[in-house]
């Protein structure tokens, strides 16, 4: 690093202009590479949060007729038979209720994707490119 900062003490303005502008190319190539790998992770996240609320939902509707019949036949030997639908009705609303908190919650770990790291380093290249703009104005 030092080699190459003596090195380029001894440059013209055109030559040290022209490795500035091939430093900031490759450095914007890297950051767009780090954004991509980081949305990719977070649409992971976010996908496998609405599978498991569509996977919810379609084993609750499998489970749900048999079951629901199952109930309310049961509960009609004790009461009027609407009202043990009704119970059996309360009960599976309280059920998906909570299913769909729990899948809620993992969709919102992957939303908003906006690529974090990416913008942390994007803050330090510039840091980074104002101080390099400073020592060559030296």
């Amino acid at each position: 690093m030092e080699g190459q900062e003596n090195e380029l003490r001894g440059s013209s303005t055109g030559e040290l202009v022209k490795h500035l502008g091939e430093q900031v190319s490759e450095l914007v190539r890297k950051e767009l590479e780090l954004a991509k790998i980081e949305l990719g992770e977070k649409a992971k996240e976010a996908g496998a949060g609405a599978g498991m609320l569509g996977g919810a939902g379609v084993v609750a509707l499998l489970a749900l007729g048999s079951l629901t019949a199952c109930l309310i036949l049961l509960l009609s030997e004790a009461m009027d038979a609407w009202v043990a639908a009704l119970i059996v009705t309360v009960v599976y609303a309280a059920v998906a209720a909570a299913v769909a908190l729990v899948g809620k919650e993992r969709v919102k770990q992957g939303v908003p994707p906006t690529p974090e790291q990416t913008v942390e380093t994007v803050k330090e290249d510039v840091q980074w490119a104002k101080t390099q703009a400073t020592s060559v104005r030296r």
